[in-house]
This record gives C-alpha cells, structure tokens and sequence, in this order.
C-alpha cells in the first residue's frame, strides 16, 4: 500500500493539489505547508475532518485519504506576507472631508453641477398638468376604505382645488356619520351637511356609480 496521499490544500491565498507522505510528522508537514501557502509554521491551525494539532504524530495519524481538503489558518495573518495582502485593516485609507471634495473640479458632484443634472437641474416653470377627472356633483359614489368589508358610500357634493391643500379634492357627504366635518375645513365652507358626515378625499379614492343607500335590517337577536 501506498504511503503517499493526494490532498487540496486550502489556505486565505491559495488553493492546490500536493502529494505528501503520510509519515511526515505534522510538524514536518507545516514546514513544507509555509513553502505552499507562505504562512509562518507557527501561525498555522491545520483542518481536516479534525484539527491537526499534535506536531509530534505522523500525518497519516490522523488518517487523511486522497483527495480530502486540508484547510490552513493564519492564526496572526499580520505577521505573514499573504495576510499582509489580504488584511485590509492594514490598509491606510484615504478620507476626503465634504470641504475638499466640493472643491474638486473631477468629481460627481462637480459632473452635476456643470451638467445641471438631479437636484442641480433648474425647477420647472411649466405647471403640472391636473389629470381629466370626471366626477359630477350630486353622483353617488364609493370612497375607498381601509378596513376590510367597510362600505363607504355618500354623495358628491364638490369637486375642485381648496384652500388647504394644492390639487384636486372630492367633497363627500356620508350616509352615515363616518366623515370628520360639516363640509367645512380650515374656516372655508365648501358645501353643507350635517356634522361628522362630510369628508375631503382625494378623486384617486372616489368611484362614482350607482351605490344607492344601503338598508340595515336588524333582526330580532340584534335588537
């Protein structure tokens, strides 16, 4: 039988085939290793179905097969010439204060100030469009709701730009009392109902149709 063992070595740099001879002590096999993988002997941890710490035994000890994977660890990865290129803890960084780099003619934020580009760009002077809604006064409708199964249903009574808010609102008035206000807001009176039945919506959460009254029949259990 042969004593020589195929085995992928694995380390942060590098990975290879290497034959070995399983009667190498490990001790041994650290030194071929540092040749291999450039990792000082005495910042190794060796890896394989357990860890191959004891440097006196022989490698087959520990009994490897072919092809397994030995995985080598840099224990103090600053000391070696692979963990000095790998570490980017190392690495002095360089850092730009938001002074200097406003002040820098090749940057992004230069590129858009020259190009008038995102929140460089001029504001526009052209009024944006109000969509074509129709929604007459007086129609029945529906208002969107965010509680699941709650019919909102009541009448138009406005539809047009208010003082509070830019934009197009839709004045409601409710069947039932689940507005907030008399169809007044802020001091202006844009229509007239009662209190708790009126409501500004947005026309995005408005279906006008045929949504006649609903009728709440109570039962003699509910009475």
């Amino acid at each position: 039988m042969t004593s020589i063992v195929k085995l992928f070595v694995v380390s942060p740099d590098t990975r290879s085939e290497r034959r070995f001879d399983l009667h190498v002590t490990i001790q041994q096999l650290k030194a071929k290793l540092e040749l291999i993988t450039g990792i000082p002997v005495q910042n190794q941890k060796i890896l394989s179905f357990a860890q191959l710490d004891d440097d006196a035994k022989p490698l087959g000890y520990y009994g490897v097969r072919d092809f397994q994977t030995i995985k080598i660890i840099d224990t103090n990865p600053s000391t070696s010439f692979t963990g000095q290129l790998s570490d980017v803890s190392q690495v002095e960084k360089f850092e730009l204060s938001d002074d200097a780099y406003a002040q820098r003619t090749d940057s992004v934020l230069a590129y858009k100030q020259r190009h008038k580009v995102g929140r460089f760009a001029p504001p526009s002077t052209e009024p944006t469009p109000e969509p074509t809604v129709n929604i007459p006064i007086g129609s029945r409708c529906e208002v969107e709701s965010t509680e699941p199964g709650l019919n909102k249903r009541g009448a138009v009574r406005f539809f047009g730009q208010t003082e509070f808010a830019a934009g197009l609102w839709v004045g409601v008035e409710y069947d039932e009392p689940m507005g907030k206000n008399d169809g007044s807001l802020k001091g202006v009176q844009y229509f007239t109902c009662r209190p708790n039945y009126g409501v500004f919506v947005r026309p995005a959460k408005v279906t006008v149709g045929d949504f006649p009254v609903e009728e709440i029949d109570f039962d003699d259990e509910e009475i």
